[in-house]
């Protein structure tokens, strides 16, 4: 039980910077709700049950063309198909003991960043933790969406542009002390900044989606890193623990 409790407060303290990045990100996709034709609750709503901005861009973009449901549920499927392959990756940390509850939930709240920080965990995945970071993040993000439909369209673009800054700054600062600790992490994430920049500028990969672009780009690229640099046994061992509690 104290061990589920240091976790949780490990992942409040984690997921606080990422809270303040949402907080503000989410504020200009509130104003794009408002113009969608949502009220403050029904962001609110819309945010904490969808946990990208992508998905959320694309779900207001389809409010507002009157699509069909059928229509809506495909388009966020295909922009947050990578959280597929985050749910996989995530689930190989997991103690063999971890019920399937806390699989589900850690699957619910699975956000780019909180998969950062909890992929770059040493050991076991203490679903807990997760808990800590979602507890803090997914609300912020939420009330971001819910107070950009109050606010509308009172602040100047060019001030919304610069608070979506803060997320890139917050992206970049969980990759560079990984790649730091190991060359061959730091390797693979080069190869990805430069292979992703020449599929933006190929014309034949323009009928995808950037999520998309992203899920085959981590399919391929981590398969093959994978393959030419595998983890050796000793390496993945851990601890055993009991988050069943």
């Amino acid at each position: 039980m104290e061990q589920n409790k240091n976790a949780f407060r490990e992942g409040i303290r984690d997921g606080f910077p990422i809270a303040l990045g949402y907080f503000a990100v989410a504020f200009s996709l509130g104003i794009a709700a408002r113009k969608a034709g949502l009220n403050p609750f029904q962001g609110f709503l819309s945010s904490i049950l969808n946990h990208a901005s992508a998905g959320e861009y694309a779900e207001f973009t389809v409010i507002m063309a009157n699509a069909t449901y059928f229509e809506m549920a495909f388009v966020i499927l295909v922009t947050n198909i990578r959280y597929l392959l985050m749910s996989c990756a995530l689930s190989q940390k997991f103690d063999t003991g971890t019920f399937f509850g806390h699989r589900f939930l850690v699957g619910f709240g699975i956000t780019d960043e909180i998969f950062g920080i909890g992929i770059a965990r040493k050991g076991a995945l203490n679903p807990w933790y997760h808990y800590g970071a979602m507890a803090i993040a997914l609300p912020s993000w939420a009330a971001g969406t819910a107070i950009g439909i109050v606010a509308g369209n009172v602040l100047p673009a060019s001030a919304v542009s610069a608070l979506s800054v803060a997320l890139y700054g917050m992206f970049v600062a969980i990759i560079v002390p990984a790649s730091r600790k190991d060359r061959i992490v730091g390797g693979v994430v080069i190869v990805s900044f430069f292979v992703s920049f020449l599929v933006s500028r190929i014309a034949l990969f323009d009928g995808l989606s950037e999520s998309m672009k992203i899920s085959l780009l981590t399919v391929l690229i981590a398969g093959i890193a994978a393959a030419f640099f595998p983890v050796k046994e000793e390496d993945g061992k851990e601890e055993e623990t009991e988050y069943g509690a």
